[in-house]
């Protein structure tokens, strides 16, 4: 996996997004929340699809919102390679910035390791409960 962020690893399908967020599963590091759903590999071009997003509620600037949306791409552009390079599944994240004040990129790469690590944890406990039964 390299460290690029392209066209076919971002996540635009609406039937998609919609079935994240009925029926996906969630981790916390605040201020970030992700949302991820296990996917069929022929839904997908790759084996991630990711999506950024940042509430219109707690920033009402456009600017304020998209240079938050830059500095998440950035952190996981960096650091997928760390975590997700031996994936097996597919999966589709959705990566919601939920705190009210506007982050350092320190900060939101600090908050994004934890997050991976808590999905990574999160994911090998499914691997194992479903090996158990």
């Amino acid at each position: 996996m390299d460290r690029t962020y392209n066209k076919h690893e971002k996540l635009k399908s609406k039937k998609l997004i919609d079935k994240l967020f009925t029926e996906g599963q969630s981790v916390s590091a605040y201020p970030l929340r992700m949302v991820y759903i296990e996917t069929t590999p022929q839904n997908t071009d790759g084996p991630i699809k990711t999506g950024v997003s940042v509430s219109k509620k707690h920033f009402k600037k456009a600017v304020d919102r998209i240079r938050i949306k830059r500095l998440m791409r950035e952190a996981y552009r960096l650091n997928k390679t760390t975590y997700f390079n031996n994936i097996t599944t597919s999966y589709a994240f959705m990566i919601l910035y939920i705190g009210n004040n506007k982050p350092t990129y320190n900060h939101v790469e600090q908050s994004m390791n934890k997050l991976f690590k808590k999905f990574t944890n999160a994911m090998h406990k499914e691997t194992n409960n479903e090996k158990n039964t």
